[in-house]
């Protein structure tokens, strides 16, 4: 979930600004922006006390995990093998020039 965007989401629905949402919540406008922003992350009960606020809830749906197929982890292990590849052939100090191996197509 993307905290920012429930927020500021949640915020415009129930018609509020920051500031008025941040009075109904107990905090400061300069706060809510900065969750709104990203800035920060508010703990889930700030969350769902800002959400109370503008008349959502906070509900916790749990969905069972996908499992990948066996191409996919087949390609994910070849992709991890490359990139570890690649980082053992770098040089641990830097040199005078950075030098590369190819990476295979």
């Amino acid at each position: 979930m993307e905290v920012e965007k429930t927020l500021a989401e949640a915020r415009r629905r129930a018609g509020l600004t920051q500031s008025q949402l941040a009075r109904r919540a107990g905090t400061s406008q300069a706060t809510v922006s900065a969750y709104e922003s990203g800035r920060k992350v508010p703990s889930i009960e700030t969350f769902a006390r800002l959400l109370a606020a503008t008349g959502s809830q906070l509900a916790v749906v749990e969905a069972p995990a996908r499992r990948p197929s066996r191409e996919e982890l087949q390609r994910n292990g070849r992709v991890l093998a490359e990139v570890l590849e690649l980082a053992q052939a770098l040089p641990g100090r830097r040199r005078g020039e950075l030098r590369y191996p190819r990476l295979a197509a």
